[in-house]
């Protein structure tokens, strides 16, 4: 089967902005997914650990969804979260996303529950699929450990993709083991790998990879955007270590916090720093840290920008 008319590159997991009271910022939402794809994003992963998904109710994803493509949004750049804990639940997000022609679903385990087997997590990708029953359904399986801590293993990736072909066609690995991304690419020639990290997208592409889903591609999109473009010139490696490096900066706090307070200084928008509990806002004092040390890096941090 054919991916070629999917998008491959850099997806963004793109954050969700809140108000002060922690409602969500529907209009910057969409500002601020526009602002990815005009910096270079090949499509957006919206909703997922990012996105602060699991925060967000049911009805809240499905809104956001509809805003994005009323405002013009292609649902072919679009490739929602949709894995749950609740069967229901994912199914319903599922549907949703597929009814309105989005090129694929990011899928969780259900991953309240540990230490459950391959086979419970095949029937329940299996349960989604069947419930779901449009052959427009692609899924990219979310592997994602160490907050899920559940996760799918190179066995039962094969056993979904021998049961369900043209159904399941990739993956997000987030494990942030590239042991295990290797594996996946030498194992799935053609199955459609992701890292979750900028870190190994040089390395990843080399090895036949569809691209990257990271966090850091919030405040950082384009020169992964150029990456992706020259990764086979000499230029490449000296482009993936400024990259990487960025990346080693931001890692140091908490993901979503970072990338929110980076915007927010950016945008000389203090509300991009508000997230939801149980996640806290970088401290004063982290939030310094954070933008001196990209500052030596020379990424700006200090110049507003406008995300619309």
């Amino acid at each position: 089967m054919s991916l070629d008319h999917y998008p491959r590159g850099i997806l963004v997991p793109a954050l969700t902005p809140f108000h002060s009271d922690l409602s969500v910022d529907e209009e910057r939402f969409v500002a601020h997914c526009q602002w990815l794809l005009d910096e270079g994003a090949n499509g957006l992963a919206v909703f997922g650990t990012t996105s602060e998904a699991n925060s967000l109710s049911i009805s809240e994803r499905k809104a956001l969804l509809e805003r994005l493509i009323d405002s013009g949004i292609s649902p072919r750049m679009l490739m929602p979260g949709t894995g749950c804990c609740a069967l229901p639940d994912t199914v319903a997000l599922t549907r949703h996303a597929v009814e309105r022609n989005c090129f694929g679903v990011l899928m969780l385990p259900p991953f309240y529950y540990k230490g459950v087997t391959d086979d419970g997590i095949y029937a329940s990708i299996a349960e989604v699929i069947q419930r779901v029953a449009d052959s427009r359904l692609r899924i990219y399986l979310y592997h994602i450990p160490p907050m899920a801590g559940v996760g799918f293993s190179l066995a039962l990736v094969d056993r979904l993709l021998k049961a369900f072909p043209g159904v399941v066609v990739g993956l997000k690995d987030s494990s942030g083991d590239w042991k295990n991304t290797q594996a996946l690419l030498q194992t799935f020639p053609g199955f459609e790998v992701f890292p979750g990290s900028e870190t190994y997208l040089l390395e990843a592409l080399r090895m036949g990879s569809a691209g990257c889903i990271s966090a850091t591609a919030n405040v950082n999109v384009a020169p992964m955007r150029k990456l992706i473009e020259v990764w086979k010139t000499p230029a490449a490696d000296a482009m993936q270590q400024e990259l990487t490096a960025i990346r080693a900066v931001i890692q140091k706090f908490p993901m979503v916090a970072a990338n929110k307070a980076i915007l927010a200084e950016l945008q000389a928008a203090p509300d991009w720093s508000v997230v939801r509990p149980p996640l806290r806002s970088l401290a004063v004092d982290a939030r310094e840290q954070l933008f001196a040390s990209l500052e030596r890096l020379h990424f700006v941090t200090r110049h507003p920008v406008t995300a619309a």
